[in-house]
Parts: C-alpha cells; structure tokens; sequence
C-alpha cells in the first residue's frame, strides 16, 4: 500500500475546481507508477477509482469509503496529540482509543495504522506547524526515546491479539447488528461454516450495562466494548487494564559539572555586513529562506536634544507590529524588551518604552521564526517577521511612524555565520572561560562545554529548565529548538476515558514548562570529548544544564480476579476445559533493573490509582508477603490472583482486585 497525497481534501475545496483537478491529476500520476501495490488518499472524499480514499482521525466508526467495493481503512488512529510550546501536554487514554478500534473494526473496518505507534523527535529545525515542540511523542505506545508506554502498549497488544482470535468471522462475513438497550449494540459476524465472533458495545457514558446475548448475561463498563471471538466467552473489554503502568523519570547521567565558556553576540557592529538595505519592512522568509530562523531589522532615529522626555519626562514608547513568531528589540545595543506570539495567533504587538538619547539610536529588532507553517489554506502565503506599523510615541511631535523609513537586514547571527556550534568552527571565535563565562546572564549569548558520553545505555535527554529560549548542538548536530514556555494554569484535572475524547480533554504539565527534556540519540556521541554548544535568546543558568537518562522509576498494576483471558478461551476451544488460568499481575521492570521494594500491595477491594492506592475494607493480610517472595530481585514476575496465593479469601462472594505498587532499581554489579 502506498500513499499519494495526505489530508489534502479539506485543502482542496477552497481551490474549487482548481483543487479537485490537481487532485485527479496527482492520482492519475501515482496510478500511471505502475508499482503493482494500492494506492490510498486520506480524508479525500474524491479520491478517483482505483484510489482508496482513507480516514484520519480519532474515530472513523462513521466512515465509509466512497465506493463499496473499496476497502475501509483507517490510515491514522491518532493515539494523542502534538504539543506546542506555551501549550499543555495531551495524553489520550488506552481505554479510549481502544473503544474506537474496536468500534472501527466492528462496522467492517479492515485495516488500522496508528499515528503515532513510535513517538519522535523534531531534530534540528524540523519542527513546523509553526510553534510544534521538538518532542513529538504524541503520546505513543512506544515514546520518542523507544521506551514502551504501559499501560498503553500492553493493552493493545492485547486488544490485537482478541481481534486476530477473530479473524476467520472478520473476513469472510459482513456484521449484522442487533439492539441490546438503549445505547448498547451486538455487531455479530457469521459464516456459513460457524465461525462467529461478536463485538458487544455499551456506549452509556454513565454506567454499566448488563445485557442479554444468546441467552447469556454480560456486564459491559460505560464506553466499552467486550470482544467474544466465539460469541459467548469475553476474552477482552476495552475498559478493562490488565497491563501494567510504567512511570518514568528522568535522572542526572553525570555528576560532574560542565565547564562553561561564553561567546557573546555582537549587536553594537550589526549592519556591519548587511544584505539588504531598503525603505520599509520585508517579509522574513523571503529574505532568509529559511537559512536562519534569525533576521535583524535595523534602523535609526535622531533624537532632539531638546526633546521633553530628555529632561525628566516620561520615556517614549516603541510599538512594533509584527506578523511572527517572536522577537527581541534592542535599542543602543542594550535588550529593552520580547514579545511571543503563540500557535492560535502568530501576530505580534510589542509595547515596550524607547530607552533613546540625544543624537542618533540604533534600533535593532531581532525577528524569531519558531517553525515553517505545514498545514492550513494557502499557508505558502502566510507571513512572517516584522510587517509594521512601527511607531514611536511620546515624543513632543506627539509620535513618528518608523515604518517606510530606511532599515537594513541582516540574515542569522553572527555566530551561526562564523558556525560556531560546528567542530570546525568553534574555534574561530574567542570564547570566555573561567567564573565569568556564567556570572551574568545576559540575551544572545553563546555557550559551549565539552563532555563524556555517560555510561550505561539508557535514553539520554538534555535538562533544559534553567534556559530561556533559543537552540542547542552536540557535535555539530542540531538537538533543536529549546523554549522554556509556561502552560498556563489550565484544566489539568484528573482524566477519564468516558466520553469522546478531543485534544483539550486529558492535558497535563499546568503551570510548568511544555517542553523541559531534549531527546539526545546516544548514537550521536564520542565515548570523550563531546561538543555541547547553546545559544540563548533571553538569559538563563547555563551551569544547571545536564545530561539526564531516561528510566522506569517504578510500575503498579490493578487486576481483578475476574478480568477476561485469551488463554481460558484457547483451553476453552482447543484444549481441556478443567485447564482454568487465573487472571495474573505482571510486573517488569526495564532490561538492566530490578524490582527493589513492594511499596503497596493488597488482595480484596483496594482504594485509589497508581501512586495513591489505600487498603479498602477487604485486604489480605500476606498481600505485601506474596508479591515481595514472588517479585523482589526479580526484571520481572507474576502473581496468579487467587485466594490461596495469599492466604486465604479475605471476603467470600465479593469480587477482589489485586492492586501493587513496586520501585525499580538499576543492577548493581560486584
């Protein structure tokens, strides 16, 4: 299967009939390859034959193809959401998504592909939208440093292998649906040799429902659906985790400090070596090309000494209008202020008072580009940079509009041109050692450190928290843009998977910054002498950056003793009846790690989630005794939940859990 054309559909209506024969065209051109294989067009209605047109998104249980002969697939199961900076963090739950495969592949669904199953990184200055972060996890089973994401990877895993238990009734019949209740729905595959699997669903965001099927009764949690690839034993509920939850931390690889030195950029000689000189403002991306994200706008103002503010009034005021994403403006070479435009409104206005004297003042505006637009009507025409009106105000001529005036370019900074995060190029510039490279925190500054690879061979991160904004290198290659913006104190409560999920719905990191870690391949680096060059817009605390591993610090897991088997229905069907497996609790720990304590641990009616679990009015009391024989010293162990594993049934006729929370610690070698 290959793919021509990405979720051009939307795009293409405000072209009108423009729209519609480029996309005929792009079809015809990737039919006319020849290469033997489909080909597919997400969310393009249109999409001529024999062209499958696909569907994105975080349900597509309404979708149909536009021919009925054409396969329904489902080309991105979005398992999150981007995150930009300034933004929160979104994390969709595996319960829900889930519900939504299996709502897909109940209404005839064939084919899944999730977006995104491995997270990334936005190395270098990849990064678009513009202001997307350089992580790009999208909340992924696997995370952008590779690590698996539990509970999110186990459970659907576990989901793919009840629909695969399926698949002979999947492929050889279309579904036949029958009312349970009122928002409950058996789709029933069948063929004429026997074969039957059924999906039983309860779409109630509010409560459980017990319903009959073939004359037996099922339980089925709100927003569910319960998997009976024979179409009478559950094998699998949506809702229902039996998988562990890994949390993950991230700690200092190397205890010794860097050793910093500075290189400050020049303001004072800007325009020394411009490119353009012209009146009025020009767009940035013209005159960049996107060499740089960086673009100086640079004129000057004669002041009069006579003028009012010099002898004692107020300061006037500098307002600059600018169409994106952020800038700094300098005035004398000193920084009078920044202003930051944000994904939903690129526009700038800055406001900030004109530090001027008497005689000629340089002003120099420094024009941030934070990613090229990659979605969006006509986006080839949006604009960036400063696009004015620039005005003073305050002055005794009441204000003076800058805007046609002359100004000068100049394209990056100076460091950038001399290639100063380069290994050849770092030494083509004086840096500053010693106590006084970290002293002053000051705007565009260069900083550069050498290092050794840490040992070990877990995912490496950069902690970035102490910095303000602007970019970073190792060895010469760009880690990507870093920017220490807050998420505002929004709606980070607790998340539940009832309820159709949107982006805004299950967000984390209120209040802190969005991005605080930068992924650093270890394939990157020398076992010594690493170059760890930065570059700040703003000002921050070089000395409290550090290299950090990425690691499971601990697992929980919550079961019940009646949660649903795969390996019960196999004995069930193939195998000998009286051959029960319990429901099990699986711990695991990373490769290179140990489960080191039992911090929690109890059988019966456990309260609470991972990181906050309370015995409840059940509780046996060899719990904490059973997982600690089983589990400690051990990468990994399982615990079958029966009352015999721990001592006996601490409330008969009462449905238990086992709920355990366990740390992971590294090995430690003799």
């Amino acid at each position: 299967m290959i793919h021509i054309e990405n979720e051009y559909g939307p795009e293409s209506k405000a072209f009108g009939a423009a729209g519609s024969s480029y996309m005929n065209w792009a079809a015809k051109m990737a039919v006319g390859l020849d290469t033997g294989v489909p080909w597919v067009m997400c969310k393009e209605d249109d999409a001529p034959d024999p062209v499958i047109n696909a569907c994105n998104g975080f349900y597509c249980d309404t979708f149909s193809p536009n021919k009925p002969y054409k396969p329904s697939m489902w080309t991105e199961a979005w398992s999150g959401w981007f995150t930009e900076f300034g933004g929160t963090v979104h994390q969709r739950p595996v319960e829900d998504l889930a519900f939504a495969v299996t709502r897909f592949i109940q209404k005839g669904g064939s084919f899944v592909n999730y977006y995104m199953y491995h997270g990334g990184t936005n190395f270098g200055r990849t990064a678009g939208g513009p202001f997307i972060t350089t992580s790009y996890d999208y909340d992924a089973p696997i995370d952008e440093y590779g690590l698996i994401r539990e509970p999110k990877y186990g459970h659907l895993k576990e989901l793919h292998k009840a629909i695969k238990l399926c698949e002979r009734a999947l492929v050889s019949a279309d579904p036949t649906v029958t009312s349970l209740g009122s928002y409950q729905q058996a789709h029933v595959f069948t063929t004429q040799t026997g074969d039957c699997a059924a999906f039983l669903t309860n779409y109630n965001t509010n409560s459980f429902a017990r319903v009959m099927f073939n004359n037996m009764h099922y339980s089925l949690p709100p927003w569910s659906t319960s998997i009976l690839p024979d179409c009478r034993n559950v094998v699998f509920n949506t809702a229902k985790v039996g998988v562990q939850i890994s949390n993950m931390q991230m700690s200092v690889a190397n205890t010794e400090s860097l050793m910093w030195e500075r290189y400050d950029e020049e303001v004072a000689s800007l325009a020394d070596n411009s490119l353009v000189t012209t009146n009025g403002l020009l767009e940035q991306i013209n005159v960049t090309r996107d060499t740089s994200d960086y673009l100086w706008y640079i004129t000057s103002v004669e002041i009069n000494p006579n003028e009012g503010f010099l002898n004692g009034g107020q300061l006037p005021v500098l307002i600059v209008q600018s169409a994106g994403h952020a800038l700094h403006v300098f005035i004398n070479g000193q920084l009078s202020g920044s202003a930051y435009g944000t994904r939903q409104n690129r526009r700038i206005t800055y406001t900030g008072n004109a530090n001027l004297r008497a005689g000629s003042n340089k002003i120099a505006i420094l024009s941030v580009a934070v990613g090229l637009p990659n979605v969006g009507t006509h986006y080839e025409l949006w604009e960036t940079g400063v696009q004015g009106p620039v005005v003073l105000r305050g002055i005794d001529q009441g204000h003076r509009d800058i805007t046609w005036q002359q100004w000068t370019y100049q394209v990056g900074l100076k460091g950038e041109n001399l290639n100063v995060n380069a290994l050849e190029g770092t030494s083509t510039v004086e840096w500053m050692g010693g106590s006084l490279a970290v002293q002053t925190q000051q705007p565009l500054t260069w900083y550069r450190a050498y290092f050794e690879a840490p040992a070990g061979d877990e995912p490496l991160a950069l902690d970035m928290g102490s910095m303000g904004k602007g970019q970073v290198w190792i060895n010469g290659q760009s880690i990507g843009r870093y920017w220490t913006a807050y998420a505002p104190n929004g709606n980070c409560n607790q998340c539940s998977y009832i309820g159709t999920y949107r982006s805004p719905k299950c967000q984390t990191g209120c209040g802190e910054p969005t991005q605080r870690w930068y992924h650093v391949p270890r394939s990157w680096l020398n076992p010594t002498k690493n170059l760890l060059v930065v570059f700040e817009e703003l000002g921050g605390d070089a000395t409290k950056i550090s290299m950090v591993k990425r690691s499971v610090s601990g697992v929980c897991a919550d079961v019940s003793e009646g949660h649903p088997m795969i390996k019960n229905w196999h004995i069930d069907n193939f195998g000998q009846p009286e051959e029960v497996h319990r429901p099990k609790v699986h711990l695991r720990c990373a490769p290179g790690q140990i489960i080191s304590t039992i911090k929690f641990a109890s059988f019966g009616t456990p309260l609470g989630t991972c990181g906050s679990y309370e015995e409840g009015a059940c509780h046996a009391h060899k719990s904490y005794a059973t997982l600690e024989k089983k589990c400690i010293g051990q990468q990994k162990c399982a615990v079958a939940i029966s009352a015999d594993n721990f001592g006996g049934d601490p409330c008969p006729n009462v449905m238990k859990r086992v709920a355990v929370e366990a740390e992971c610690s590294a090995v430690v070698l003799p």
